[in-house]
């Protein structure tokens, strides 16, 4: 591999490092730490993807399809997962007020999330935008770049701290993940059944490995297609299993509310639940504090900013990340 190829990612990867540790010190100062477990996440997935793209499998890739897809797969589907996970509302919030970033909340909001990863999937697959990453250095690096971010926006429109609307709330994000399963499976399927070489840039080096190219390309395909299936099962598994828990969580509430002689709308009771707030409000209630609950009308959506105490805090300006 040539040198010039390994220095883009492992300086994004001592970029990231380095600004999230910032702001992690910064908010362990204000008395906001980062769970362990996140910092955790967000070191694993940057080093996942700076690995994949400096050690022997990115030289294989070079040369062979289907370890380019396992490559481009670790780094757009798991690195930035593991990146996600590690993102909190108080570690997100510069980003926001910062012009450049600033549009990050419209792009990571589910519908463009999908449309932008779904472009940027299919633009680097056309034959002259792949064979022109395998033919030069820095569209390579701009390449993983892209599956990289955009990967981080599928995600974060899914899972991340930043504001969901409410159509999101629910069976949306089921019909999120299966489109995105869809639009994946399309692009494998293409890949498996297809008896036309699309990359002949691998020609010569898989003949050199004694491998034909159009295995090659069906193999490749076929990679895609399982771990997509096996990746889809489990965010599946996931989100019912939180779709019952803050099901759970919202009647328990209720309940709370009624023994207490509280008047707590089901719609409230709901918004605590899916913020992670259940916790929160289950003290107010049993506080009496009722002023406090009916006026905390912004929870936040998903895990939006962590109190010092692992819960979270009612929003009344920037919901999502103050």
């Amino acid at each position: 591999m040539h040198p010039a190829e390994a220095l883009p990612p492992l300086l994004a990867c001592v970029v990231y490092l380095t600004l999230y540790a910032r702001r992690a010190r910064t908010l362990a100062a204000e008395r906001r730490p980062v769970a362990r477990w996140r910092i955790a996440s967000f070191v694993f997935g940057v080093l996942m993807m700076a690995v994949v793209q400096v050690g022997p499998l990115d030289t294989l890739a070079d040369s062979v399809l289907v370890a380019h897809m396992v490559q481009h797969i670790v780094i757009g589907d798991f690195a930035s997962l593991f990146i996600v996970l590690g993102i909190t509302g108080p570690v997100i919030a510069p980003l926001l007020h910062f012009r450049p970033t600033r549009p990050l909340r419209q792009l990571a909001s589910p519908i463009f999330a999908l449309a932008l990863w779904a472009i940027d999937l299919y633009a680097w697959h056309i034959p002259l935008f792949y064979q022109l990453a395998i033919d030069h250095d820095l569209v390579h690096a701009l390449e993983h770049a892209c599956m990289l971010w955009f990967g981080t926006l599928l995600w974060l429109a899914l899972i991340g701290p930043l504001p969901k609307p409410a159509w999101f709330a629910g069976w949306g994000a089921l019909v999120y993940v299966i489109a995105v399963r869809l639009i994946g499976a399309i692009l494998g399927n293409v890949l498996i059944w297809a008896q036309t070489v699309f990359y002949p840039v691998y020609r010569a080096t898989d003949a050199a490995r004694g491998l034909n190219p159009l295995s090659d390309q069906n193999v490749a395909g076929g990679v895609m297609m399982v771990e997509e299936m096996i990746l889809t099962t489990l965010i599946l598994g996931w989100l019912f299993y939180r779709f019952a828990r803050q099901d759970e969580e919202r009647q328990e509430l209720l309940d709370l509310a009624a023994e207490h002689g509280i008047e707590l709308s089901n719609e409230r009771a709901a918004r605590a639940a899916r913020a992670g707030a259940g916790a929160l409000l289950r003290e107010r209630l049993r506080a009496g504090t009722l002023d406090q609950v009916l006026e905390s009308d912004h929870w936040g959506v998903g895990e939006a900013a962590d109190a010092p105490n692992g819960q979270q805090h009612p929003r009344h300006e920037r919901p999502a990340v103050e």
